[in-house]
Order: structure tokens, then sequence, then C-alpha cells
């Protein structure tokens, strides 16, 4: 859906072609800020083209600003769309404010730091990431779309319309790659499922050709423990919502995460979570009421996590339910379009985003 560039006011770059953690946010999040009534459209590759966009073109009339505004917003998620918003504000005198939202959980690189310093306002997705910040930010969590992500209502939310072993279903989604932890799943998988046989596992996600021996050994410790029938790599579903939906629990076992969707996701399915602290999961998930949080890395401590829901079902069901009530409360995403609002309203008004 292409929009007009005279009535787009807050654009929203996408400067890479890869899925990732950006890319599902935007998706969730511009339709949500378009019914708030902010005119955001998206420019770049990666994204469904049902998205409100602008062609690439567009980036060579920016100089005229919005019909009903003095400046355009520019709200860049990355380094590689904050420095084309430097450069059309600093060098082409481009009418733009600059905007951007950082989810790193780690001290940023010396050419971040010089990028996020000509910003005119920085948004963190957590508190963990805003601690690494070196400047002023408001701190703004992601959301769920909860007509997107929603509890099981049909047989096809059943795990028996899977055709898979067993009576509960436990999940790992994401690519296969050692910084998701796949490892630790699968670890605690084949350590658990022999003591509990009503229990399948399955890993949604896909193995790129750079972890493809990573994936071959994890496949290989499955056969070799004699699980390859009770954990399934199903690799890149078309819909990951019904898997969601057919879950008793999820896990996310991250060793490092910008945010992460996934708990959300699972809890907005009315799935219990077990998670490592990575990211933002543990600004999530409330501990011993929707799921588990344990320390990123601890492959024991994930292990042990686990283990209560897989021996006592009955827990799994009630943090879902739990779960489910949490992001309904904190998390839908009409929260944050929002707070992303007020803080454009400041850049559109000129004044500070943080007081």
């Amino acid at each position: 859906m292409t929009e007009s560039l005279e009535d787009t006011e807050i654009v929203a770059p996408h400067f890479k072609r890869r899925l990732s953690g950006v890319t599902s946010s935007i998706i969730q999040l511009v339709p949500a800020q378009r019914q708030h009534g902010d005119n955001v459209a998206t420019i770049g590759p990666g994204l469904p083209d049902w998205l409100p966009h602008l062609p690439l073109s567009a980036l060579f009339k920016l100089w005229r600003p919005p019909r009903h505004r003095a400046l355009r917003i520019w709200h860049a998620r990355r380094n590689i769309e904050m420095l084309p918003g430097i450069v059309m504000r600093d060098l082409l005198r481009m009418k733009l404010a600059l905007l951007f939202t950082s989810a790193a959980q780690r001290r940023h690189s010396s050419w971040t730091r010089f990028l996020i310093r000509r910003m005119d306002a920085v948004v963190a997705t957590s508190a963990r990431s805003g601690s690494f910040l070196e400047v002023p930010h408001r701190v703004i969590r992601h959301g769920i779309d909860l007509t997107r992500f929603s509890p099981p209502a049909s047989p096809d939310d059943d795990m028996a319309a899977t055709g898979l072993p067993g009576r509960h279903l436990i999940g790992c989604f994401g690519r296969i790659r050692h910084q998701k932890g796949t490892d630790l799943f699968v670890d605690a998988m084949i350590a658990l499922l022999p003591h509990y046989p009503d229990w399948t596992a399955i890993l949604c996600g896909r193995i790129t050709p750079e972890h493809a021996a990573f994936g071959d050994e994890l496949k290989a410790r499955i056969a070799a423990a004699g699980l390859s029938e009770r954990i399934l790599f199903l690799g890149e579903v078309e819909d990951v919502r019904p898997w969601y939906r057919r879950l008793s629990l999820y896990v996310a076992p991250s060793r490092n995460e910008g945010f992460g969707l996934t708990p959300l996701e699972a809890m907005a399915s009315q799935t219990a979570t077990v998670a490592s602290d990575a990211g933002a999961y543990a600004e999530l998930i409330v501990d011993g009421e929707t799921g588990a949080v344990v320390p990123a890395g601890d492959g024991s401590a994930l292990t042990q996590a686990i283990e209560p829901y897989l021996a006592d079902p009955a827990r799994a069901a009630a943090h879902g339910l739990n779960g489910l009530a949490h992001v309904r409360t904190h998390f839908a995403i009409e929260r944050e379009a929002a707070a992303l609002s007020d803080v454009y309203a400041a850049l559109f008004d000129r004044r500070p985003v943080v007081d």
C-alpha cells in the first residue's frame, strides 16, 4: 500500500531484507500506530506489501515537509538507518527530526554511540537496554498485537491436530543457532523427555547454511538418545501462530537478545513460558506466575525450570492463563503505539522527550 509523501509524517526505515526482531516489531506496530492516528509509513525492503510504505525514490523528496507539519520524523532502529537520517538532516538540510529505538543489551560500539549522540530523541525497549545508553532516553517496551496472537479457539489449536505423539507439546521457536540457545533446549529435552512420555518437543525455525553444522550436531545428539520421534525440527513454518496455541509450554533459551518478542507471543496465545534472562525476557515474565526465568546460558537451571511443568501439566495450564491476562493488561501493542505517539508529539513541538 503506497502512501502519499505529503501525508506521511513519520517514516519508519527498514534497510535489511533478512527477517529479524526489528522486522516483526515494525509489522505489528505500524498498523497500531495508524489506528492511533499517527501517519506512519515504512520505507525499504523486507516488509510485506500490505504495510503502508513509501518508494525508495521518496528519499530524494524529503526536503518538502509533510502537509500539516513543519518537519517529518525519521524513526530509525539500526545504525544503517540512523546514518542516512543524519546525512539527510545535517548535510542535505532536510526538515527531519531523528528518533532512535535501542534494544541492544550491551555497551554500544564507539560508532553506534557517535550516531546515537546525534539523535533528537532516543527510546529504549527495556530498562536493561536503557542502562547501556549514555544519553537521556525514555523506556517504551514492545507490545504484542492481540488480534494476531490469541488463545486456542478451535480443534486445530489442539495438539491432537498435529498428529504428533503424546498429549502435551513443548516448543522452542527461532533460528537454530548457538546465540538462540537451541542446544540448551535440546539438551534439556534429552534429559527430561525419557521421564515424561506424554510430552513431545518441537523446534520451529530456519537453519541457515552457516549454522548447518550446528543443526546437524544437535540432530545427531537427539538420534543418539533415541528421541528422533519426540524432538522434531519443523523448519520455518508458514504460520507459527497455531503452533503457539498448540503448546503447553514455550521455552526461550537465548544466550543474548535485543528485546525478544516470542515470550509475549506465547503468553498472548495462553501458553506458559520458561525463558533465560537475555534481552527483556525478565521484564516480560512474572516468575512463578506466568512462567519462569533462569540465567542466560545456564543449561542446568533451564532444565530444572522446565521439569515442574512436565511433571504437572495443570501448572502449565494455570500459568498460561495468567500469562494471557498479564499480556492483555501490560503489553497490548496499543500501549506501545500510544507511548510512541507522545514522543512524536514532543518532537513535532520541539519539546524535550525526557523531562
